[in-house]
């Protein structure tokens, strides 16, 4: 008897430990994600003079096949919904030129997870540039995340 309460008193003490770490772990492929994808966007818009054509959330943006992954862009991120290319798109804060956003999709569910929500806005930003409104990380519309490539 004693044995199986020290067994369930070790579980409990882990299990939270490991959600934090599971958490973690899709936090980096998001803010990895959303560097690489910004990268590329940014070289597109460097090289053609403009963004690409905005298109709805799990699809794939035009002009963009040789620049990034499309595998990686079309599959459901790591804390649901799929990566939605935003150009010129009004969000909570205001329209930003540039933006990549998470959006939930029929066949990728988005829901809230506002631990997720923070450790994002603090794998992206800085200190100084914590905030829902600033930074490169904010909360678009309908409360999703959203990388801002250019204010």
């Amino acid at each position: 008897m004693v044995v199986v309460a020290i067994i369930s008193v070790l579980a409990t003490i882990s299990v939270p430990a490991l959600q934090r770490v599971q958490r973690k772990t899709k936090t980096v492929s998001i803010a990895n994600d959303f560097r690489v994808f910004a990268a590329a966007f940014d070289t597109y818009a460097q090289e053609m003079g403009t963004w690409p054509a905005e298109v709805a959330a799990g699809v794939f943006p035009p002009g963009m096949d040789q620049r990034i992954n499309a595998t990686q862009w079309l599959r459901k991120t790591p804390m649901g919904g799929q990566y939605n290319w935003e150009n010129n798109q009004f969000n909570l804060f205001g329209t930003h030129p540039a933006a990549i956003a998470i959006s939930a999709t029929v066949s990728a569910p988005l829901p809230f997870d506002a631990n997720m929500l923070y450790d994002l806005e603090h794998t992206i930003d800085s200190p100084s540039a914590l905030g829902w409104n600033t930074g490169s990380f904010q909360l678009g519309a309908a409360l999703v995340p959203l990388f801002v490539i250019q204010q």
